[in-house]
C-alpha cells in the first residue's frame, strides 16, 4: 500500500464512521428498488446467479442490491469500516457476499476472468492512474461480461455553489489529468441523524474524458452508454447559488457501461 492508499484508507475510515452518505447500510430494499439502485439505466440484464464484483463500492448499499438480485457478490473496498457496513446490510437480508478489504489497483487476490460484471462505485478519482485499475479490471473479468464504473465529471472539478455570479458559476481550471488541489478539503455534510459534520476528505485526482474511454477502448472495451447523473428529488426552482441548483446547471457525474471484448480491440488504440 502506497503513500496514496494508506492516506485515502485513513479518510475512508474517519468518513464512514461519520455516517458519510455512502456508509449508510440500504435496509429498506426488496428487487425492484434494488435493480433500480444499481441499474437505473436498465442495461446490465438478469444477474442472477452471476459472479458481480463491488468494486471500491463498500458501505452496505450495492452487494445487498445485487445479493437480493440473486447475484453471487464480492465486495473489494478499502475501507475495512466500509466492508461492516455491508456485513451489516447482508445480516439484515438474510444474505451473504465475500468481502475483502484491499487497494483497487491490486486485484491479485481475486480470479482471473472470473466476474460476470464488475459494478465500480464512484472511487476511481481516489486513485492517480485510471488506467491502473482498467489493467486489473481488464484481469479479473469475463470475456463479455459488463464494467459499470462512474466518476467525477472532468469538466466540472472545481465547480462549486458558491462562485454563483449571478449569471452563472465560474468554471476556471485548466482541464486535464493530476490532483485536484483545493484551499478547502473538508466535507461538510449531514449524518444520518442530521447533524452536520465535519471531515477531511481524501486525495481526489481528475480523469479526463479522452483518458478514461481511450483507457478503456485500449484495454478491449466496447461503450454501451454515458451518462450524466441527474437527481429526481431536487427542487427544479432551487435557489441559484446553491448546491440543489448547481448540479441542475452543470452535472457532477459521468457513469458509462462498457462490455470486455478484447478481440474487437481498435488498431489504431492499441499499444
Amino acid at each position: 500500500m502506497d503513500d496514496i492508499a494508506r492516506y485515502n484508507k485513513e479518510r475512508w475510515e474517519a468518513l464512514s464512521a461519520a455516517k458519510v452518505a455512502f456508509s449508510r447500510p440500504r435496509l429498506d430494499l426488496d428487487a425492484t428498488s434494488a435493480r433500480k439502485l444499481v441499474d437505473p439505466y436498465d442495461v446490465m440484464g438478469d444477474v442472477n446467479g452471476k459472479n458481480v464484483l463491488c468494486l471500491a463500492s463498500g458501505g452496505g448499499q450495492q452487494s445487498a442490491a445485487f445479493a437480493l438480485l440473486g447475484a453471487k457478490v464480492t465486495v473489494f473496498d478499502l475501507s475495512d469500516t466500509q466492508l461492516e457496513r455491508d456485513r451489516t446490510a447482508l445480516t439484515h437480508y438474510g444474505l451473504d457476499a465475500r468481502l475483502i478489504q484491499g487497494d483497487m489497483r491490486d486485484l491479485s487476490s481475486l480470479d482471473e476472468q472470473y466476474f460476470d460484471l464488475v459494478w465500480h462505485a464512484f472511487s476511481i478519482n481516489f486513485i492517480p492512474d485510471s488506467g491502473a485499475v482498467f489493467d486489473q479490471v481488464a484481469w479479473v473479468i469475463r470475456l463479455g461480461g459488463q464494467y459499470r464504473m462512474e466518476w467525477h465529471n472532468p469538466f466540472l472539478v472545481d465547480a462549486d455553489a458558491a462562485t454563483w455570479t449571478g449569471a452563472g458559476y465560474r468554471i476556471n481550471r485548466p482541464y486535464g489529468d493530476g490532483e485536484i488541489v483545493v484551499e478547502n478539503t473538508t466535507w461538510e455534510f449531514e449524518d444520518d441523524q442530521s447533524q452536520v459534520q465535519k471531515v477531511e476528505g481524501p486525495r481526489e485526482f481528475n480523469h479526463t474524458l479522452s483518458t478514461v474511454m481511450n483507457g478503456l477502448a485500449t484495454r478491449g472495451f466496447n461503450l454501451m452508454g454515458l451518462w450524466e447523473t441527474t437527481y429526481d428529488d431536487l427542487d427544479p426552482h432551487a435557489e441559484p447559488g446553491t448546491w440543489a441548483h448547481m448540479v441542475q446547471v452543470l452535472p457532477p457525474m459521468l457513469v458509462l457501461w462498457a462490455k470486455f471484448q478484447e478481440q474487437s480491440k481498435p488498431d489504431a488504440l492499441k499499444g
